[in-house]
């Protein structure tokens, strides 16, 4: 067939971007190279893979959004076979794509993207914030290499590793009659205001826990933003449930709140690291979950990390 690697790629960077503008910027390429190699591909094929809106960009057809994961894996394919012959995995170079929960980014991406600078110089990480659902889908869409997400709504096509386990604790404002407890049973705060952290999947976990607990919650406010609910909380317009703890008790705008244990019995949420199941993971893949299992195992002082991506 006369399909071509450099057609492949332009197609997966246009997929990704949903833009042949975006994509001829991000290759260093002329816009009608990129629109001349899909125009070449749907020729060759016989289908169209985009739709093209002028005002909208690029849509993917059934037909596209198919190709492009076969497309992925062989890029994927060649750029390993490649990286092999080099023999030296200390010069991995390149670009991964990781698409990283909302909530988790602030805690792992500035902190990954520093020790990859350090250990693989010639590495380059792109990284996107979505909820659990977003991360699926740009890993479907071909987005994205990887995630770091929650084990919240994964379809069977994306194969999930977990990496980190995290207990959900309650946020109170610092001068709460229970700010000082070590723990405390969920119905102690039945008849108080909540705070959502309004997020798919997270707010029907956070509402779950209440419910098994027997607590039918009083929703005050709800926001998609981790921090603007501890900034409610703070300024005592009720409670919340939350999973990640920064290092300080203090929010943006200066005040503080109080984190105490929950003494029912409420399930763990893990963190993992995603990719598609027909995916072959590339050697930068491996590096870049690599980094992430280390920074999590060294925080949590578990010793040396697993490499499997």
């Amino acid at each position: 067939m006369d399909v071509t690697l450099t057609q492949l790629r332009y197609f997966s960077e246009a997929a990704a971007r949903l833009s042949m503008t975006a994509a001829a910027e991000r290759l260093n390429v002329a816009q009608s190279a990129v629109s001349s190699a899909v125009a070449q591909l749907e020729k060759h094929i016989g289908s169209q893979l985009f739709i093209r809106q002028r005002s909208k960009g690029l849509v993917l057809t059934q037909a596209g959004e198919l190709f492009l994961r076969d497309a992925n894996s062989v890029l994927a394919h060649m750029e390993e076979v490649v990286e092999n012959a080099k023999g030296d995995q200390s010069s991995v170079s390149g670009t991964v794509r990781l698409v990283c929960f909302t909530t988790l980014a602030p805690f792992h991406i500035p902190d990954l993207v520093s020790r990859l600078q350090d250990t693989h110089p010639k590495l380059r990480l792109e990284v996107l914030e979505a909820d659990a659902a977003g991360c699926s889908q740009a890993l479907l869409e071909g987005r994205a290499d990887l995630a770091l997400s929650y084990d919240l709504g994964i379809p069977p096509t994306v194969l999930a590793s977990p990496v980190n386990s995290v207990r959900p604790y309650v946020a109170l404002p610092a001068e709460h009659r229970l700010a000082g407890k070590q723990e405390i049973d969920l119905r102690q705060l039945a008849d108080e205001p909540f705070i959502l952290l309004d997020m798919p999947h997270s707010k029907e976990l956070m509402l779950s826990i209440l419910h098994e607990a027997g607590v039918q919650p009083e929703i005050r406010f709800q926001s998609a933003s981790y921090e603007t609910v501890r900034t409610f909380v703070a300024h005592a317009h009720g409670y919340s449930i939350l999973h990640q703890r920064p290092a300080h008790q203090l929010t943006y705008d200066g005040s503080s709140i109080a984190t105490v244990q929950i003494s029912n019995e409420v399930p763990s949420l893990r963190t993992v690291l995603a990719r598609l199941r027909t995916q072959r993971p590339t050697a930068r893949m491996r590096v870049v979950a690599q980094a992430i299992r280390a920074q999590i195992a060294e925080r949590q002082g578990t010793g040396p990390a697993e490499t499997k991506p």
